[in-house]
């Protein structure tokens, strides 16, 4: 591998160490499918047009795709399945969010509300051109072994669907699992690695407060719940960050609180919600518990009866070293060492992290920032938009880590 000739930077010719080059035409496709993708963005488990556009055009390539037990999502096998050898699996995430596209791109959402504001149209575009290039080389009798598609719905709604993606049994015979996700930070044409944790532990937290109400003249004489609720949205921080390991990274940060809806009534009921965030397993595996502690002292603390409903959102994203270096060296000869670089872990959430739990695998952050572009398009962000040569890009790394991995000796 260390033998390879790096392209030079600019270059849009990859080296021809693996098979499997991206050809025009299908590039020009690709891009067409992205943007029909973002035109039409559907939320998690609604994606039946996305599901149905993929399943055809799967099809169309001689392949037998299977939805989902829910209606949306797909899994598709490229390559006849050794079953001496687990396969490596692509996965991509389909569905949308619910905000508003503020952009005036030709493309734009077509729907109220919705938009591709995280780049799944671009992860599943990616997955979708890599299946299209694999299953030419398995055409060919050059496609040393079986790769699986996994297109899995509902990413964005907690826990994730990536779980009932796992319980309908799209790990069965995968013994390794990749994917990417979208970084607005990382120019097109460059990756972001990271061995180890990448992402973060996500989860919701809903509190409720009540008490008798009374009079704002007289709080001694009841339970005063809006002093109640901003204690608690101002202490169970400070008391977790002396519960919890300081190293674990462990955030509550609240979205919403909720209280009473006269200037001299203290009303008797009280509402807050946010998310915990923490950087490893072990500290996400106890927050529940310390959360839900810090939060009854304080609310008895103010004689305030609390109910907390701990909602488990995803584990972080922990890359397996050794997969790792398989996206590496496969970004490796397709664009040269040039185009990675090493990345941060996040503090947003991803429900990779669920098959993670079952199989090593390692997720790849995708640049899709135009270079010298000094605009900030965040994820999540109505006006968020990506330089679309980033999908050959995927499309590369997918289709040079799963020829690396084939050639490489069976466990």
């Amino acid at each position: 591998m260390n033998q390879l000739k790096s392209r030079e930077p600019g270059s849009d010719v990859a080296p021809a160490a693996l098979p499997g080059t991206l050809s025009e035409p299908l590039r020009t496709e690709l891009i067409a499918f992205r943007r029909d993708l973002h035109m039409h963005p559907e939320l998690g488990n609604q994606e039946f047009r996305t599901t149905a556009v993929l399943k055809a055009r799967l099809e169309a390539a001689g392949l037998r795709p299977k939805v989902l037990p829910g209606g949306t999502g797909l899994v598709c096998d490229i390559g006849t399945w050794d079953r001496g050898r687990p396969m490596l699996a692509i996965r991509a995430d389909l569905d949308a969010l619910p905000i508003p596209d503020t952009k005036t791109v030709a493309y734009r959402s077509a729907e109220p509300d919705r938009a591709h504001a995280c780049g799944h149209d671009v992860h599943t575009t990616a997955a979708l051109g890599a299946g299209l290039v694999l299953a030419e080389l398995d055409r060919q009798g050059r496609l040393p072994a079986a790769v699986r598609l996994v297109f899995q719905p509902a990413e964005e709604v907690l826990p994730g669907g990536a779980a009932d993606a796992v319980a309908a049994g799209v790990l069965d015979g995968v013994g390794r699992i990749i994917a990417v996700h979208c970084d607005p930070k990382v120019d097109a044409g460059k990756i972001g690695l990271r061995p180890g944790p990448i992402t973060s532990a996500c989860d919701r937290l809903e509190v409720t407060l009540d008490g008798p109400g009374g009079h704002t003249a007289r709080p001694h004489l009841t339970t005063d719940l809006v002093t109640a609720a901003a204690r608690i949205a101002t202490d169970v921080p400070a008391v977790l960050a002396r519960r919890i390991d300081a190293r674990s990274g462990l955030s509550v940060t609240w979205g919403r609180i909720e209280a009473g809806h006269a200037p001299n009534v203290i009303p008797q009921h009280a509402e807050l919600s946010g998310t915990v965030r923490c950087l490893d397993l072990p500290a996400w595996r106890e927050a529940p518990d310390m959360v839900h502690a810090a939060i009854d002292e304080i609310a008895n603390l103010h004689r305030a009866k609390s109910t907390v409903n701990y909602v488990r959102g995803v584990p972080p994203v922990v890359n397996d070293p050794v997969i790792t270096e398989l996206l590496r060296d496969a970004m490796s000869v397709r664009r040269g060492p040039y185009a990675i670089e090493d990345t941060e872990q996040s503090l947003g959430g991803e429900d990779f992290s669920w098959y993670l739990e079952h199989v090593p695998g390692a997720m790849a952050r995708l640049g899709v920032r135009t270079p010298g572009d000094t605009r900030v398009r965040d994820l999540h962000a109505g006006d968020f938009d990506v330089d679309e040569r980033a999908i050959a890009v995927g499309v590369e790394l997918f289709t040079g880590a799963a020829l690396l991995d084939a050639s490489a000796p069976a466990v």
